[in-house]
């Protein structure tokens, strides 16, 4: 009993939100924001800066976010440097700055502004509204 109300619940509040998003009160168009992930395949790993005659590794998957279809295709049509990109960034880092997840965001913060840079100079946009590492590993 209470799985059908929970469930009669969640389909009116859905119902109620198609129908706000289709017109505003005025009777014009609501502007609606079509967020998509775009997923890097396969996962990025790339060797990093480690002290010694060991090689460290970073095995990470990147999901890069965008406001409409347009610029989803965009991404995809650049996903090559986009990727060159990020292992470049990757590739700089020390053993250290891997490691620490304090810097791990100051690293996602720098491959979501270089990547936005580089595409805005191959295309005159800057597409990406965030960058995600969703898998992080490193060796």
């Amino acid at each position: 009993m209470l799985k059908r109300a929970l469930l009669c619940v969640l389909c009116l509040s859905f119902n109620a939100s198609l129908l706000m998003a289709e017109e505003a009160s005025d009777g014009s168009a609501v502007v609606q924001n079509d967020y998509r992930y775009f997923q890097l395949e396969p996962d990025i790993i790339t060797n990093y800066i480690k002290p010694g005659k060991r090689i460290g590794f970073v095995r990470i998957t990147v999901e890069l976010m965008v406001k409409s279809a347009g610029e989803y295709d965009l991404i995809d049509k650049h996903e090559p440097l986009i990727r060159d990109k990020i292992i470049t960034i990757l590739g700089q880092q020390n053993e250290k700055i891997i490691k620490s997840t304090a810097d791990r965001d100051s690293i996602r913060q720098r491959c979501l502004e270089e990547v936005n840079n580089l595409l805005f100079t191959e295309t005159g946009e800057k597409p990406l509204t965030d960058l995600l590492f969703t898998k992080y590993l490193y060796q």
